[in-house]
């Protein structure tokens, strides 16, 4: 989160490892928790002490969620009700939000996920919620003429029912994105689900898609209902869907086209309302070329594509995007404000951020962490950078303003000046991953921590430049 969240939350679970865990997870973004073991004990404690928003599981014995919902909703309208389950269906969710939950969200749950939905429900019982309130600005801080043009494409997009490709470099904030066309659109009110494609072998990936019947395999115990099926009514965002296999690409073309699908083992077909927002660093032209994407799910997918720009692209950006970071980071390390220097900022703005803005954002943070005092120079941001191989060798403005005049004319020579800055970037992504490896023994998942990367787009880079 961009920063502390501030209010109090009612965790009703009878299992205790999840409440201790979830209350933890709450309490490191500045909120005070309270625990309950079932509905009984929850009301009893909302008798003694108003809370903010209560979070609670749904399958729970004796009192479950829904019953512990309709008691709330019915004693305390203004308190916000946010229903966990690893059980759950359509149409329970359904009557979930018919009875008034605030948001339904699925076990296991995503840390971003969870803590966003809870800070939507604050703002609401504060009564301050508004499309704007709730966004995650961090990706879309900034002026720049080109992140203008994607903000006002993004809203038109959202006010339709088409399915959205957002397309662009990893890091440049397409889940956000994606989240932000949901807000703005008609469907705000119903779940927005999220899948990341590539972070999954086939066969799990299917079974999360789709769900699956109990008996579907060995191990499916009871029936699960798929990503699909959560997201009816609202919004599925499929990240890195040019990852996906040949047999998953047709069956999720099936559910684009027809609207309806088939659980892993079962037989029923069962219609759902779902809007697809689907992204890709890759390019699916030429995969669809190289007959490893349908070109059919391609065309379904491309209704409305979005480009988000690389950090490159938008460089004026970066200035704002630093100190958003940084007043960010200095509270959520309980720290006082820092001050970036002119110099500081100069160096910043030299460097490629191969990453983008989640690059910049996670050296910010360390940057952050690690800084003596509180007014950040050149030298502290370079000195950070020699840490960090992932980025350019440190040069202070000083030492490139010498660099630039050494030349007759204050030019660079003519060997610099006949390479295009395309192919300078490229250079130096090559051998920031070459030191990154180094550094990192071979071992490419750390490598690409040390990127700021991830280790699907280190893959490829690798793949890209020859180094595989």
């Amino acid at each position: 989160m961009s920063e502390a969240l501030k209010g109090t939350v009612l965790l009703v679970d009878d299992d205790p490892a999840v409440a201790k865990v979830l209350g933890a997870l709450l309490a490191q973004a500045g909120l005070t928790t309270y625990a309950a073991k079932d509905g009984e004990e929850a009301l009893a404690h909302l008798e003694r002490k108003p809370v903010d928003v209560v979070v609670s599981d749904v399958r729970m014995p004796g009192m479950d969620g829904m019953r512990l919902l309709t008691e709330i909703s019915r004693n305390w309208p203004d308190v916000p009700v946010i229903l966990l389950t690893a059980h759950g269906t359509v149409p329970l969710a359904v009557e979930a939000m018919k009875a008034g939950a605030a948001d339904f969200v699925l076990k296991p749950f995503d840390r971003e996920e969870i803590l966003f939905t809870i800070r939507k429900a604050l703002l609401r019982a504060h009564g301050e919620e508004s499309l704007e309130s709730l966004r995650t600005p961090s990706a879309f801080v900034g002026g720049s003429r080109r992140m203008q043009e994607v903000q006002g494409l993004l809203a038109k997009a959202a006010a339709g029912m088409a399915t959205v490709l957002l397309r662009g470099e990893s890091g440049t904030g397409k889940e956000l994105a994606a989240k932000a066309v949901h807000d703005g659109s008609p469907r705000r009110a119903g779940p927005f689900v999220k899948l990341h494609c590539a972070a999954l072998p086939d066969t799990l990936l299917e079974s999360e898609l789709f769900g699956y019947e109990k008996g579907a395999f060995t191990g499916a115990a009871t029936r699960k209902p798929g990503r699909v099926e959560l997201a009816h009514g609202g919004t599925l965002f499929l990240d890195e869907i040019g990852d996906i296999s040949p047999t998953v690409q047709v069956k999720l073309l099936r559910v684009i086209q027809e609207r309806e699908l088939e659980r892993l083992g079962g037989t029923q077909t069962l219609k759902v309302d779902v809007r697809f927002v689907a992204a890709t660093h890759q390019p699916l032209e030429d995969l669809v070329k190289q007959g490893r994407f349908r070109e059919d799910l391609f065309y379904r997918l491309n209704v409305v594509p979005l480009w988000l720009p690389s950090l490159r692209e938008r460089p004026e950006d970066i200035e704002p995007l630093a100190r958003h970071f940084l007043d960010a980071h200095a509270k959520t390390n309980a720290k006082p404000p820092f001050t970036l220097t002119d110099e500081g900022l100069a160096v910043l703005q030299a460097q490629p951020w191969p990453g983008n803005v989640r690059q910049l954002q996670n050296f910010l943070e360390r940057l952050v962490v690690l800084a003596d005092g509180q007014t950040l120079t050149g030298e502290d941001v370079m000195r950070e950078l020699a840490r960090q191989p992932g980025l350019t060798s440190p040069v202070s403005p000083a030492s490139q303003a010498a660099i630039a005049t050494s030349e007759p004319g204050g030019q660079a020579s003519s060997s610099e000046s006949g390479r295009t800055l395309e192919s300078q970037r490229k250079d130096m992504e090559r051998q920031a991953m070459v030191d990154a490896l180094k550094r990192a023994g071979d071992n490419r998942t750390l490598a690409a921590r040390l990127l700021g990367i991830s280790r699907r787009t280190l893959y490829n880079k690798l793949e890209e430049h020859g180094l595989l």
